[in-house]
């Protein structure tokens, strides 16, 4: 239970060390929406249960697959996280690996992509986004970092699947009414998605480009993803504000 006076405030999972919430972060601080990060890259507990004080979930993304216990034994608890935010019907936000997570917890399929993801992409929404909270912020082919080898191939039961792309046809899907998971990156800069070609080389290899190539197209339509981005962070902050008991 919150006071009326006091700003609605995130759970964010940090996974990786070079992926933080960057411009989500910033797009939700201009709601006044308040985060706390766990770092669960650096050995910070995950709490299996959202504390009450949370308005809301984010799950961010990471180099590991989401089946990858052995490599970060955090994962299991980020999965009964997860569940009991699903299942309290808290707002939650799940990117790239943070979006697979969520398809495991919630009983979908995620697996080895058909094809690697690396660079711009535009993203093909599906009449289902048309009437949804946080995706009919979106213009059709919005472009959109992508960085991925695996993929979500089955979409929880229940829930509508709102965006695809020919490699990777469950770009997006929505499970309720408060409940998102991704495979791309709006949160992204060229910073961010340039300390990848070092630290995660393999989806790069298998896509078939260079990191000039990606980041020359990075660099020509930053300004264009970040407006056409920026709409989706501050519906989906809404949606937190929204849902404040």
């Amino acid at each position: 239970m919150h006071g009326t006076g006091a700003p609605a405030r995130l759970l964010v999972v940090q996974n990786d060390p070079t992926d933080p919430v960057a411009l989500l972060g910033e797009w939700w601080a201009e709601l006044g929406i308040e985060i706390d990060v766990v770092r669960a890259d650096q050995g910070e507990p995950v709490p299996s249960t959202l504390p009450e004080r949370y308005d809301g979930l984010v799950l961010l993304g990471g180099e590991m697959a989401a089946w990858e216990d052995d490599r970060a034994p955090w994962l299991p608890d980020e999965r009964a996280l997860i569940v009991h935010a699903v299942e309290d019907d808290k707002p939650v936000l799940g990117v790239c690996l943070g979006g697979q997570l969520m398809t495991l917890a919630c009983g979908g399929e995620v697996g080895r992509a058909p094809v690697a993801e690396v660079g711009v992409y535009e993203i093909d929404l599906l009449p289902s986004a048309a009437d949804d909270p946080v995706f009919s912020a979106l213009v059709d082919r919005a472009p959109v970092a992508q960085y991925h080898q695996d993929a979500m191939l089955a979409a929880p039961e229940g829930a509508v699947v709102l965006a695809s792309t020919e490699g990777c046809p469950i770009q997006a899907w929505r499970l309720g009414h408060r409940q998102w998971a991704v495979q791309f990156h709006p949160e992204v800069d060229e910073e961010i998605l340039g300390s990848w070609f070092g630290d995660d080389p393999e989806p790069l290899e298998k896509c078939g480009t260079t990191p000039e190539a990606v980041m020359a197209v990075l660099h020509d339509r930053g300004q264009e993803m970040r407006d056409a981005w920026r709409p989706f962070a501050h519906a989906f902050g809404d949606v937190v504000r929204g849902a404040r008991v």
